[in-house]
């Protein structure tokens, strides 16, 4: 497996840099947002409101591209779809890198908001079909906590630039660095193209071929999406396979989880604590350093022995662990303490893509890896319309009663679901490996 990673070098490089161009502006965008809307205070309902309006708008966006960008990479190729994402990323960055007053941040603003439709999720969705299209099942969700892995590690090294530069200077090298991974990627990366492994007689879902095959007559075939799947195909392709169900299930919690701390958790630290652009960074930096080493040395050791299905039961139980510690945090240092959870929380999204990965045939990935996304995104519209309001009204003198972590009690009650989702998901996920393993059809 390690021999297959190295020859999909091109695609790691194209992921690190591309990652590294949109996480350095993260520790440095809430003050960005701040200083542009309410000036010298730690508080503001107006940040948080347009930040909930903009995940909520970017999610409807990604609920209807990432499906239709998965299907056509499976027709068009991976390469060709890449290019559109990765393309559009940079511009909002170099609005940014022009200048950050009030009129140039309601322009990135905007733009951000209609670019992000297409880019939000899109290049990580087409980078792990193609990594799909080259990693047999066994060793595929190995392969995606490297990939991972190489994300986190782009996340270490934004993060530490962004430590040390000025909030100008992070705008002007995130735009430098997104366009080198477009030319990189234009340049190096090889097309995979999943008709050329002769995908056409693959049936859509795996377990399509217990489920139609009927007294050893040859499975009929499952219907085909058109190239704009409906909201009837991505329903169709969740019953066609209870296993991918329970992993859709278990994704939109997870999901819903993760969109509120990303509307909620910067804005809560700095009213909590007044954490500022560099203390974002240094929570940032031990996540980052922490999921890569864990990706890149743990994981693949451990998926080997408990399997992946017991990665993902651990790493949204030790999700819950976090958001718990943020919410009730007493002291700045405990926001520090609980990030370093993240050596086994970020189990979890690349066991997730594992499972959901395994139930399709080498020339559908992208069709369900879409579909995971499309789900993941649903759930980003409606986080912020929970948590964000929820947010700001409990960091306000408004507030019903004193706590204000609440909101993030209340995702960690979220990520207690997805955890219980996960440990309903084991029976079905081993009997239809044992279906695939002992009714295997010879085409």
């Amino acid at each position: 497996m390690e021999k297959k990673v190295r020859g999909l070098r091109h695609l790691m490089v194209t992921v690190f840099l591309s990652g590294m161009g949109n996480f350095i502006v993260i520790p440095g965008i809430t003050d960005v947002t701040m200083f542009a809307l309410c000036p010298a205070t730690d508080e503001c309902s107006l940040a948080i409101y347009l930040s909930a309006f903009q995940q909520a708008m970017i999610g409807v966006g990604t609920v209807l591209m990432i499906p239709l960008i998965g299907n056509l990479s499976d027709e068009y190729g991976r390469k060709a779809l890449l290019t559109l994402p990765m393309t559009l990323s940079i511009i909002p960055l170099a609005v940014l890198a022009c200048s950050r007053t009030t009129n140039y941040y309601y322009a990135y603003y905007a733009v951000r908001t209609l670019t992000a439709m297409v880019s939000e999720g899109s290049i990580n969705c087409l980078s792990l079909s193609y990594l799909a299209d080259n990693i047999s099942d066994s060793e595929r969700a190995s392969a995606f906590g490297i990939l991972s892995g190489v994300s986190s590690g782009a996340f270490v090294c934004a993060t530490l630039a962004a430590r040390f530069l000025s909030t100008a200077s992070t705008f002007q090298v995130a735009t430098f660095v997104s366009t080198l991974a477009l030319v990189y990627m234009r340049i190096f990366l090889e097309e995979s193209r999943p008709d050329q492994v002769d995908s056409m007689i693959q049936p859509m879902l795996k377990e399509g071929e217990d489920i139609i095959q009927k007294d050893g007559n040859a499975p009929g075939k499952m219907p085909v999406f058109k190239k704009i799947p409906s909201l009837g195909d991505v329903i169709c392709l969740l019953k066609s396979s209870p296993s991918f169900s329970q992993a859709a299930v278990a994704a939109f919690f997870a999901s819903l989880a993760e969109g509120g701390m990303i509307s909620s958790s910067m804005y809560y630290l700095k009213a909590r604590f007044h954490f500022n652009k560099n203390q974002f960074a240094d929570l940032m930096l031990i996540d980052g350093i922490a999921s890569t080493i864990s990706q890149l040395f743990l994981m693949p050791r451990l998926v080997s022995s408990i399997g992946d299905r017991r990665l993902l039961s651990v790493g949204l139980l030790v999700t819950c662990v976090n958001a718990i510690l943020y919410g009730v945090a007493w002291s700045a240092w405990v926001p520090y303490a609980a990030t370093t959870l993240s050596i086994m929380m970020v189990f979890a999204p690349p066991s997730l893509r594992s499972i959901a990965s395994k139930q399709f045939g080498p020339g559908e990935q992208g069709k369900g890896q879409g579909c995971i996304s499309a789900v993941s995104s649903l759930a980003n519209i409606i986080a912020p319309l929970i948590f964000s309001p929820l947010t700001a009204l409990f960091l306000s003198e408004e507030a019903p009663f004193q706590f204000p972590g609440f909101s993030i009690m209340c995702i960690a009650i979220t990520l207690m679901i997805a955890f219980i989702q996960s440990l309903r998901m084991g029976s079905h996920v081993s009997a239809d490996t044992d279906k695939n393993n002992s009714n295997s059809i010879q085409v």
